[in-house]
């Protein structure tokens, strides 16, 4: 079993839109409303494709009670943690060229009571859990020792701990000793203030973060594929889409993929980047089943070209 963790949950509504114009009335297609959340969506991804999942998630306003609904129905096991602040709503504006803009609420402050009650649930849960995946964007009112220290106490408990977050947090997850980390390029970059142009310098970067403490890295380049640096050396892999949707959950996609698929190797980075491609061909933040995965369209290179130049953003 899975346990995911994510600290700041949402509702995300996808909109499609022929052309995105500031100051213009739009008409738009009908909207998809899906739970979300990166350790939200992973716990989907991973329920979508029968691995076995519970998810954690504080929650609080109608907003909140309409997320667990949503969740329910799609029947993910889940324990909704009570909070005073309103789950925040995030929107996604798609145009037919694939562009994609979203726009993201800050989401509420949790109080120290609230964060010891989301800790406590995780501390109770994780002992049946093979992994503990902490995911997303933190609430405004955790600060960066919070995080780690969170990171630490799950650690101590004996947990197997991947996070996928960004800036401060995710080198605090480093340092604390996280089993896995999920950085996009972007995150990469910005938390180890590397510029990240190519195979080379995506490897240069991880390599930092696991001279702090992590022990393994897989970075999500986008189109460019995906990239696993870890004890054993390096291994890349692309997978193409033909028809580009959404990267709504792409890389909690990627990442369920990778940790259902052994968490180890090109096997499991193969896994996850069928995972992450299928999730990019779906509408919304809906996440790819059985039935979407293309794995013989993945391409796993173990001798990677490392001057490799990187054309796409993530």
């Amino acid at each position: 079993m899975i346990l995911t963790v994510t600290l700041n949950p949402s509702l995300d509504r996808a909109v499609a839109v022929e052309s995105l114009v500031r100051g213009a009335v739009l008409r738009a297609a009908p909207a998809h409303l899906d739970p979300g959340g990166k350790g939200v969506n992973v716990a989907r991804a991973l329920l979508a494709n029968d691995v076995p999942s519970r998810a954690v998630i504080p929650c609080g306003g109608p907003e909140g009670e309409q997320l667990v609904r949503l969740l329910a129905a799609e029947g993910v096991p889940m324990v909704a943690v009570p909070v005073a602040g309103r789950t925040r709503s995030n929107i996604t504006l798609a145009e037919p060229d694939g562009t994609i803009t979203k726009i993201n609420e800050p989401g509420p402050a949790l109080s120290g009571a609230e964060l010891e009650a989301v800790t406590e649930v995780v501390l109770s849960a994780a002992g049946s859990a093979d992994w503990v995946v902490v995911c997303g964007s933190n609430p405004p009112s955790l600060a960066v020792d919070e995080f780690g220290k969170l990171c630490r106490r799950l650690l101590d408990a004996g947990v197997r701990l991947a996070v996928d977050t960004s800036g401060p947090a995710l080198v605090a997850a480093a340092a604390a000793g996280a089993w896995l980390l999920k950085p996009n390029r972007e995150e990469l970059a910005q938390a180890t203030g590397r510029s990240v142009d190519s195979t080379e310098d995506v490897v240069a970067a991880a390599q930092h973060l696991r001279e702090l403490g992590a022990r393994a890295v897989v970075a999500s380049l986008g189109a460019d594929g995906a990239v696993l640096v870890d004890g054993d050396g390096v291994v890349t892999g692309t997978a193409p889409v033909a028809e580009r949707r959404s990267n709504v959950g792409a890389g909690d996609a990627l990442l369920a993929g990778f940790l259902a698929g052994g968490a180890t190797g090109g096997e499991a980075l193969a896994e996850g980047l069928a995972w992450g491609a299928a999730a990019v061909s779906l509408p919304g933040s809906r996440m790819p089943g059985p039935g979407d995965l293309r794995r013989d369209h993945v391409h796993i290179e173990h001798r990677p070209d490392l001057v490799r130049h990187l054309l796409t953003r993530d």
